[in-house]
């Protein structure tokens, strides 16, 4: 099945889409079959904004500092150790 890539509109574009679908859902003026489709919408703006920060996150960096020097590395490396800045697995 493909997709239709020129429906696909950037992140901010989608998530504003997304905010006026709901707000037309929660009015409850909309008929059933209005909703659905409003609905069915609103599921593929929000995978595609859900892929648009899964993208993000994988090219954001932080920087941490190893002995005396400065290095970005990936965001998710070092994740689970902030309680401490040398983590040893010794048990």
């Amino acid at each position: 099945m493909a997709k239709k890539s020129a429906n696909l509109p950037d992140f901010e574009a989608a998530l504003a889409e997304l905010e006026k679908i709901v707000e037309k859902m929660e009015s409850g003026e909309q008929s059933l079959e209005d909703a659905l489709k409003s609905f069915q919408r609103g599921i593929e703006l929000t995978r595609l904004c859900q892929q648009g920060l899964k993208d993000a996150e994988q090219k954001v960096e932080k920087l941490i500092q190893q002995n005396g020097e400065f290095r970005a590395v990936p965001l998710n490396e070092g994740e689970g150790d902030t309680s401490s800045d040398t983590n040893t697995d010794d048990g």
